[in-house]
């Protein structure tokens, strides 16, 4: 669950009394943020109360996001990474985790370009994770504009269906540029009937990944591709 704890009325914290009243409810991890700084007071208040919730206080939408990706990845609840919390004067200051592994991929720059808002979060999310940098495109005409603009960037991350200028079209137009003739890009798509694979591989793809994506999946093709194995 994500919570906001500025709710009026102090109905944030109704609310997780009523889930300490549930046996059922008592074990969900609890993702606590506010809009405005979280104060000594609130967070106090918030572990002395609610001690035997899994609560974890996140004082940016930059953590809240990376902490709700760790959640959502792991294998198991009992999996996810722990954040350290450190005591400040103004309260709790929490600091993310990277996650461990694919250690070929930190430092990458990546492109992302894709129109499904979701999907970009999601995959965004995972990789700076992993210590990349992501740049996005919503379609393929800013895509190709994005690529040029940093010609640094060392994989793409394609979707097919996309308005203006679809990702076959768009891997096509790279293709042609001398400079990213190598460049690996990686089909991420839903498209996943027979030939849908060949043809994203015709039109330049170095590589096809379904969606909803397989995270390990996706981060061992990546790695593939970046290290030549």
């Amino acid at each position: 669950m994500v919570l906001d704890l500025g709710l009026a009325d102090a109905s944030a914290f109704a609310f997780l009394d009523r889930l300490q009243e549930d046996p059922e409810l008592r074990a969900v991890p609890v993702l606590a943020h506010t809009r405005d700084k979280l104060d000594s007071a609130q967070a106090r208040l918030a572990r002395l109360r609610f001690g035997s919730q899994p609560l974890e206080l996140l004082p940016s939408l930059d953590e809240l996001r990376e902490r709700i990706t760790l959640h959502l990845s792991a294998a198991q609840p009992e999996h996810v990474p722990a954040l350290i919390s450190e005591p400040t004067e103004t309260g709790i200051r929490v600091v993310p985790t990277q996650a461990e592994g694919h250690e070929a991929l930190r430092g990458r720059r990546v492109l992302v370009i894709d129109d499904d808002a979701r999907n970009v979060f999601a995959i965004t999310s995972t990789l700076e994770l992993y210590g990349m940098t992501v740049t996005q495109a919503p379609n393929g005409r800013k895509g190709v504009e994005a690529l040029l603009g940093a010609d640094d960037t060392d994989l793409i991350l394609m979707d097919v269906m996309m308005p203006e200028m679809d990702g076959y079209t768009t891997m096509n137009a790279i293709r042609q540029m001398p400079s990213f003739a190598a460049l690996p890009i990686i089909a991420v798509t839903a498209r996943a009937m027979p030939g849908d694979r060949e043809k994203s591989i015709a039109a330049g793809a170095s590589d096809y990944v379904t969606k909803p994506v397989d995270t390990d999946e996706l981060l061992a093709c990546m790695e593939r591709w970046l290290t030549g194995r």
